[in-house]
Order: structure tokens, then C-alpha cells, then sequence
């Protein structure tokens, strides 16, 4: 995704407008439209410069994000922003002196210089100057209105201009009117300059605060962006040169002293120190470094001296990954947004049509021109299509930044709703809910072999295998000093064992269905294995030549916050689900410990996707994991949670990162999905009530009934304040524990209600047969299993979504098999 900064957006229709030119471009695939951030995140082949001319025939500016160069229309509109607090004080004081003329003199009798004592048209003429004085200031509401009228795109400032326009040009005409009037003093009452610049004076006391609140949204990213180092000290030539740190290069050599940042992400060669990585991990605890230790750029150096080679430099750093996804997140839309979307796409010209209406209405009733008018312009100015537009993107960015601020890592909008809706989790066991470290816990040999000689050749054999419970042997044999034999011919089966050849024999380990189908096992060994299992170890078989050599039991530590994850998740009412290649025994026991309510047993690799898509046919699902083979079911998950010590290619596939590999975090994460969902429908609540009962009171419905209305000094007022509280309301997600469960809520699970088909099918003669059809038929969106039989003839699916007949019977005939029946 591109992300590109537009200049000139000032409301929800301007981001409506945008979207719909940026989506018109040929090669755009999505594109999402942020106003909080005034920027526009594009998916797709479409060329910059046509995304870029694209927006600026729509009206505005836009350029890709991080170039240096500055537009023209970029610059005013710093000019703008930096002297909004100028023209505000300017109108202020402005608004005070024709207060005191309009109100003041005019009602309370407030004394004037002699020359307009009983001079009503003099007393207009000062109204009319001040009142233009405060409008020239605040020129561009009319500039970017009627430009949005020419170009058929009316917006916010549409609808303030053609307010405060239509109370000032009325109040001209009562002026030429008095010139002409017998009694002026009672025209003198109906003028409504005040009107026109009281409007336009609050509407930018408004946008100050907006601006001001948006500004605090955005904190946390700043902060990590502040973090950022800025210079760094390398070795060329074998002098310490001071350099800017994004000169650094893969491979340089830098040195990182007391009280410095580091610059990249780095192999610690040489030296001793502490280093400070809690704006990364969150640990309060500075962390030790030496030889051999991974250091951090943004991360400083508290204590000592450390000579590093830099291994990921710029934007391949840990710390610009994190800013990257925290950008990325903030360039997204959320799902929910999209209610708001198609209702700000048709609001300005809506609200002009029931302006209009209103002052017809009126007229027509036999009210007042002046009446009529006022009316119609409350209409204007008391609608808010900015309200709408950032109830939805505020709370994503304090979401998002809060996330990055406790190490929880959001790539997409989409995923920081989603997480509000998960009902159920699936949990990796290894590295997930245990340490991921296993050590030998016992050393049973069979008949005639005794313990070094069974560790010796199971070492030899799982010396070349990179799964955990094979380290863990490798390390006792190392710990014990055990030689090593070369192998050959070693092989791995995926959820099953090793083989190899060791000295001409043939040497097989793994579990107990692996071992099973290389020797008969006695049921004494059987039943040993069983109790070994049911004390939460995973028990290893080893053979050589047919003959049975023994067991080495092997366990995995569980974390410590692993047991509270689980309850706390079960306590939200989140149904908890652990996957595990282990065997049931094993795996129950280790279940019970932690709590969790469902476990899976003996999930080889390649099925773990299955049964997550099995999961997620029941209701929304997260998957957390850390290894290679959970990138897919990651993936297939509604919410894919990657354990941030887990490998490159999970956190790629994931959906949310937690950078300090803790269970609890991903809790937090739940917690904070759920209270950006419930902060966003806030928003949208306060954003349509304010405009379904603002416009009509504003319009005079409620006068007849209950004598209530708007003038549209009240009415711009209120049109201010809406976006202040939308966004303030956002910030209050900065307050948010997410690592409290004090004010959880239990949810109730809504299942999804499964559907189930029968296809009779001809010409499946084997269990390769079957497994094709399988295969072809679970591929389809809403297909969630499917039981083949060559024997019956059938297919029986499990469906969680409505799938037609014509779609499944053109799948299994596309692969040569008839369709009888369904």
C-alpha cells in the first residue's frame, strides 16, 4: 500500500470525495481515506501521478508521503495551519466590538460616540464594516465553499459560507431598506451581522480545538518517532567517525557508548553493557548485552561499551517496522466506517435541500422573510458532516498508538475491530503457551541398553533437526558430553519423527504413531509412555534396525502468565482452544494446567489451517502462534496474533504482532479491540443523534410542539463543539487498562448455526480419489469440511455459509468425477 498526503480536506465529504476519485483511477484495488490524518493509503498497480492528477481534478493536493518537496497548496496550508491562532484572536477581537454595537447599544443601551447617537444607518454602516472585517479575515470558509459549489462537490465550508453569506447579504438589504424607511430604528433590530461573523468566529474556535485534540491522537506515533536516532559513531578505516544514522550500511561496524542510541539493529561483537529497551518491549528492566546479543536501534545504552555489527539498517529496523504498522493502521479503514462513509458522501447536498425546504416552508406558513431565513441558515450551520467523518479514525489512531505504546502491534484498522469481536481463541502450544525451551526430564532405555548408549544415538539422530524437542536432546547430550556420529540419509516427517543412517543402521525417532508403524511396541512400553503423557511429557520412541531402544520423555516449561492469559480470556467469555502436535495424553495434561477449554491433540502441520477454519465456522477467531508451520492457519484466522520472538514468516502472515512474546498481551489486545468497538460506536451514536435531532430543531420543527429553537449563533456553536467531543471522546481510549480485567464484560457467544449437504458422487475408487474431492471441495468459501467416501459414493460437507449446487457441482466435475445427486 502507497500512502499519499492530500491537501485541502476539510470534512467527511471531502474524504468522500477523494475516495470516489482515487477508486475512478484504472489500477486501484482499494484505497482508504483518512481525514484525522489527511491522508489517503492506495492498494493497487495505478501510478502515482495518476493518483496524484486524480485528486487534484477532485479539488485538492496530494503528494506521495516522505517526499521532501513541498506544493504550493502544501505550503499555504501550513501558512494556514500555523496562523489559524492569529486570525482567531483577529475575529475575536473584532466580534467583541460589534458585539458591543449590536447588542450592547442596540438592547442594553450601551453608550456610542456622539456622531451615531440617533444615526440608525450610521450604526448599521459600523455593523457592516466590523462584520466584514471578521469575514475577510476568515475568507477561506467562502473561497473553499464556493469552489466546492463550482466543481459540484459542496462541503462543510459549502455550508458555513452560504450561512453566513445568506445572514450578511440579507442584513445589506435592510440597510439599503433603511435609507428609504420611515422608521430605520426598527429595521435597525433585524440586522443579523453579528450573526454572519459569530458563525464563521466559532466554526474556527472549533477547528483550533479539533486541531488541537487530533494533535494528541497522533502522540504515541510521534513518540516513536521521536526515538529515532539521529547520529551514529562507526568504524572506517579504523577511526570512530560521527556519522547521521541513516548513513548507516548493512554490515558496519558502530560502537554504542554510555548514554547513546542505538542506531541499527545489530550482532553485538564485542563489549559489556545495559541497555534500555523499554520504549520497544515495555520491560521496565534494562536488559543485558554481550557477545553474541541482539541489539535494537531507538533503544539506548545506560551503562557500558559495546561494539556491534548492523544487520538491519533504516527502514528494515525493528523500530521503523513498528512505525511503519502503526502508520499502516492509521491509513486504514475499519469495516464500521462504512455506515458513516455513505452517509457523508450525500450530507452537504441533503442539508442544502432541507435548508432550502425549510425557509420555503416557513415563508409559506406566513412567517417573516427574516424569520425564514434564520431558520435556513441554522440548518446550515448546525449540520456536521466532520463529526461523522472522524468518529471512526480518531479512535483507530489512540487505538493503534495505545497498542504500540504496551508492544501490541495493529497492521490494519480491520484487525483492531476485529479483535473487539473475537469469541474464540486458538493457541499454539509450543513457544505460545509453553516456553518453547524443552529439557529431558527421563532417560528410559529398553532391555540391554543402557542410558548413555540410547542418548548417544537418539543425539546422533536429532542433531540435524531443528524442532524443539530435538534441541532439548541435543542439549542434555551436550550438557553431558555424549560423542557425536556423523549420519546419512536424514530425513524429517512433519509431525511424526526423523530418520537417518548411523554407522549402516537404520536409526528412527519420534512419536508414538511414527514409531508404531516401524516396530510392534509391547503394551508394557504402551502403557509406560501413557503415564509419562499424563504427567504433561512428551514421550520420544527410538528404533534402530526393527529393534526397540527406549524413551527419553521430554517437557515443555509453561509461561508464567500463560494459566491468567487463559482465565482471564474465559472470563471475557472467549472460548479457549489449544492446538498441539502432541498426543492426547500429553496434551490433556498440560490442558488441565492451564485451563483451557478445548484441546486438540496430534494436529499434524498441514491441518492446523483445517481445524482453525473449523473454528472459525462457529464464530469470530484468533490464532496465536510463533512458528513457520502456524502461518497458515495465522492466516485463515479471522485475527492472526504472532508471537513477537516467533519466526519472520508468522509475524508476516499475522494480523497483530506482541513484541514481548506474552500471552497477556494478547488479552490486552482483546481488551483493547473490544474498547476501541465500543469507543467508535460511541462516536457514531453522538455523530447521528446530534445531526437527526440538531437539524430539525435547528429547522423549527420542535417550535409548535415544544417551543424550542436554534439560532445560528447557537447553532454554529454546537456545530464546533460535535467534532471537539468526538475526538475528545477518542482520547479517553488513552485512559483504557488493558491489562486490567476489573471492568471486563463476559460476551455471549452467538454460534454460527452449521449447514450440512450431501453430494452422490461416481467414479471415486480410492483413498486418492477421496482425497482429491476433499481437497477441491474445501477450497470453497463457506465449505468448512468435507467426509469422502469411495465406498458409499458420498461427500457429506459441513458448511458455515450457504454454498449453491451449481458451484459444487461444477468443482467435482472439473476434476472428472459425476455428480448424481445433492
Amino acid at each position: 500500500m502507497k500512502k499519499y498526503d492530500v491537501t485541502g480536506m476539510t470534512c467527511a465529504a471531502c474524504s468522500a470525495r477523494v475516495e470516489k476519485a482515487v477508486c475512478s483511477v484504472p489500477g486501484v484495488e482499494s484505497c482508504a481515506v483518512n481525514l484525522l490524518t489527511n491522508s489517503v493509503g492506495v492498494s493497487g498497480t495505478a501510478k502515482p501521478d495518476a493518483i496524484i492528477a486524480a485528486v487534484e481534478k477532485a479539488g485538492y493536493g496530494a503528494r506521495l508521503s516522505g517526499e521532501k518537496k513541498e506544493t504550493k497548496k502544501d505550503a499555504s496550508r501550513n501558512a494556514e495551519t500555523s496562523g489559524l491562532l492569529f486570525r482567531l484572536c483577529s475575529s475575536l477581537l473584532v466580534l467583541l466590538v460589534l458585539m458591543y454595537v449590536s447588542m450592547g447599544h442596540n438592547m442594553l443601551h450601551f453608550p456610542l460616540p456622539a456622531f451615531f447617537s440617533g444615526n440608525p444607518l450610521a450604526v448599521g454602516l459600523l455593523q457592516m464594516l466590523l462584520s466584514s472585517t471578521v469575514l475577510l479575515l476568515n475568507r477561506h470558509f467562502f473561497v473553499n465553499g464556493t469552489l466546492g459549489l463550482i466543481r459540484r462537490a459542496p462541503n462543510m465550508d459549502t455550508l458555513v459560507a452560504l450561512g453566513s453569506g445568506a445572514s450578511f447579504v440579507y442584513s445589506v438589504c435592510l440597510l439599503f431598506a433603511m435609507t428609504r424607511s420611515e422608521n430605520p430604528h426598527a429595521l435597525l433590530h433585524g440586522l443579523y451581522f453579528e450573526s454572519a461573523a459569530m458563525i464563521v468566529v466559532l466554526i474556527t474556535l472549533g477547528k483550533m480545538l479539533e486541531a488541537r485534540a487530533k494533535g494528541k491522537t497522533t502522540s504515541a506515533l510521534e513518540g516513536l518517532i521521536k526515538l529515532t536516532p539521529k547520529i551514529a559513531l562507526v568504524l572506517r578505516d579504523g577511526q570512530e567517525t560521527e556519522i547521521p544514522a541513516s548513513e548507516v550500511r548493512e554490515n558496519d561496524i558502530f560502537i554504542v557508548k554510555s548514554g547513546a542510541a542505538i542506531p541499527a539493529d545489530g550482532l553485538a561483537l564485542e563489549g559489556h553493557g545495559t541497555v534500555d529497551e523499554a520504549a520497544l518491549t515495555g520491560e521496565s528492566i534494562p536488559a543485558e548485552k554481550e557477545e553474541g546479543s541482539t541489539v535494537h536501534a531507538g533503544t539506548v545504552c545506560l551503562t557500558g561499551f559495546i561494539k556491534c555489527r548492523a544487520t538491519n539498517v533504516g527502514e528494515d529496523t525493528t523500530l521503523s517496522r513498528i512505525i511503519r504498522m502503526v502508520t499502516d493502521a492509521s491509513a486504514t479503514k475499519a469495516p464500521i466506517a462504512k455506515a458513516a462513509d455513505r452517509v457523508s458522501g450525500i450530507f452537504v447536498p441533503v442539508v442544502l435541500l432541507i435548508a432550502i425546504l425549510t425557509a420555503v416552508l416557513w415563508l409559506c406558513l406566513g412567517q417573516s422573510v427574516g424569520f425564514a431565513l434564520t431558520k435556513a441558515i441554522s440548518v446550515l450551520v448546525i449540520s456536521c458532516p466532520c463529526a461523522l467523518g472522524l468518529a471512526t479514525p480518531v479512535a483507530i489512531m489512540v487505538g493503534s498508538g495505545l497498542g504500540a505504546k504496551n508492544s501490541i502491534l495493529f497492521k490494519t484498522a480491520v484487525a483492531l475491530e476485529m479483535a473487539g469481536r473475537i469469541q474464540t481463541v486458538a493457541l499454539d502450544k509450543t513457544g505460545t503457551i509453553t516456553e518453547g525451551k524443552p529439557v529431558v526430564t527421563d532417560i528410559l532405555p529398553a532391555e540391554g541398553i543402557t542410558p548413555e548408549e540410547l542418548l548417544a544415538l537418539a543425539f546422533s539422530l536429532e542433531v540435524k533437526s531443528e524442532h524443539p524437542l530435538a534441541y532439548a536432546i541435543v542439549q542434555r547430550a551436550r550438557l553431558d558430553s555424549v560423542p557425536l556420529t556423523p549420519t546419512e540419509d536424514f530425513s524429517i516427517q512433519p509431525g511424526g519423527g526423523v530418520s537417518a543412517t548411523v554407522s549402516g543402521d537404520d536409526l528412527y525417532g519420534g512419536n508414538l504413531r511414527f514409531i508404531r508403524e516401524k516396530v510392534a511396541l509391547s503394551s508394557d512400553v504402551e502403557r509406560h509412555a501413557e503415564a509419562l503423557a499424563e504427567d504433561g511429557k512428551t514421550p520420544l520412541f527410538f528404533v534402530k534396525n526393527q529393534h526397540f531402544l527406549g524413551i527419553i520423555a521430554v517437557r515443555d516449561a509453561i509461561k508464567p502468565d500463560s494459566r491468567e492469559a487463559i482465565s482471564a480470556l474465559k472470563k471475557m467469555g472467549i472460548h479457549t482452544v489449544m492446538l498441539t502436535g502432541d498426543n492426547k495424553k500429553t496434551a490433556q495434561a498440560i490442558g488441565r494446567e492451564v485451563g483451557v477449554d478445548e484441546v486438540l491433540a496430534s494436529v499434524m502441520p498441514a491441518e492446523k489451517e483445517a481445524k482453525i477454519r473449523a473454528l472459525a465456522s462457529k464464530g469470530k477467531t484468533a490464532m496465536v502462534g510463533d512458528g513457520i508451520n502456524d502461518a497458515p492457519a495465522l492466516t485463515r484466522a479471522d485475527l492472526g496474533i504472532a508471537i513477537g520472538a516467533g519466526t519472520d514468516i508468522a509475524i508476516d502472515a499475522a494480523d497483530v504482532v506482541l513484541t514481548r512474546s506474552r500471552l497477556s498481551d494478547a488479552v490486552a489486545a482483546i481488551r483493547l479491540g473490544r474498547g476501541t468497538l465500543r469507543n467508535i460506536h460511541q462516536n457514531l451514536f453522538w455523530a447521528f443523534i446530534y445531526n437527526t435531532l440538531g437539524i430539525p430543531m435547528a429547522a423549527g420543527a420542535f417550535l409548535p410542539l415544544f417551543g424550542l429553537e436554534l439560532t445560528p449563533m447557537f447553532g454554529a456553536a454546537a456545530m464546533s463543539l460535535s467534532s471537539v467531543c468526538v475526538v475528545s471522546n477518542a482520547l479517553r481510549l488513552n485512559f483504557l487498562q488493558i491489562h486490567s480485567g476489573a471492568k471486563d464484560k463476559k460476551i455471549r457467544r452467538k454460534e454460527k448455526k452449521e449447514m450440512q449437504k450431501t453430494i452422490h458422487i461416481e467414479g471415486m475408487m480410492c483413498p486418492h480419489c477421496e482425497g482429491r474431492v476433499k481437497k477441491i471441495l474445501e477450497s470453497i468459501d463457506g465449505v468448512t469440511s468435507a467426509e469422502c467416501s469411495h465406498a458409499t459414493g458420498t461427500a457429506v460437507l459441513t458448511l458455515s455459509d450457504p454454498v449453491s449446487d451449481t458451484v459444487l457441482r461444477q468443482a467435482v466435475e472439473n476434476e472428472g468425477y459425476t455428480v448424481t445427486g445433492i
